[in-house]
């Protein structure tokens, strides 16, 4: 669960550069609280339906996809502050596809898991829990916190994703 919360505490702490208000603070970790537990369902009922496609395979398939959302993360640039301004005045339509850009590390996360056929519930509990504690804090110290210091916990989120693939690839190989 590291990987997904580094992620959302370096877009909270780009939102929190901007300094919102309280109100601006609950309503932001509301969406992406909303959106960080909605994406792992979405992925599970995806992952589920081509686990029963792929059959033994689907293991491997999980570990790819992994491995694949953290590379991405790695190599990606992304610029957090035009995404968390975006995100403190979106509304609509908008809102959703941010709150998609923004979760998109749990849908593989809820892809993998119903890939493996294992138990969401306690998953989408602690996202829950975890985007909101992660989101508060990034709020309030995003305006202490460096653009360097942001965008290397997003690489750190990468890295531990490609980590938690290889674990699981070298479990499955074993």
């Amino acid at each position: 669960m590291l990987p997904l919360g580094l992620d959302t505490f370096a877009v909270s702490a780009a939102l929190g550069m901007q300094r919102p208000q309280k109100r601006d603070r609950f309503r932001i970790t509301l969406v992406m609280t909303g959106f960080e537990v909605a994406m792992p369902l979405v992925g599970l009922a995806l992952g589920r339906a081509l686990g029963v496609v792929v059959g033994s395979t689907a293991d491997y398939v999980a570990i790819v996809v992994l491995a694949s959302v953290g590379v991405w993360m790695l190599v990606h640039e992304d610029d957090e502050s035009e995404r968390a301004s975006q995100l403190a005045s979106a509304r609509g339509i908008v809102l959703v596809a941010i709150g998609i850009s923004i979760s998109l590390d749990e849908l593989a996360m809820g892809f993998t898991i119903g890939l493996l056929h294992l138990s969401i519930w306690l998953a989408v509990v602690l996202i829950g829990l975890q985007t909101i504690v992660v989101s508060q804090l990034g709020l309030r110290l995003g305006a202490r916190i460096s653009e360097n210091a942001r965008e290397n916990t997003e690489r750190l989120a990468g890295v531990a994703l490609i980590g938690l693939a290889v674990l699981l690839g070298a479990e499955k190989l074993a």
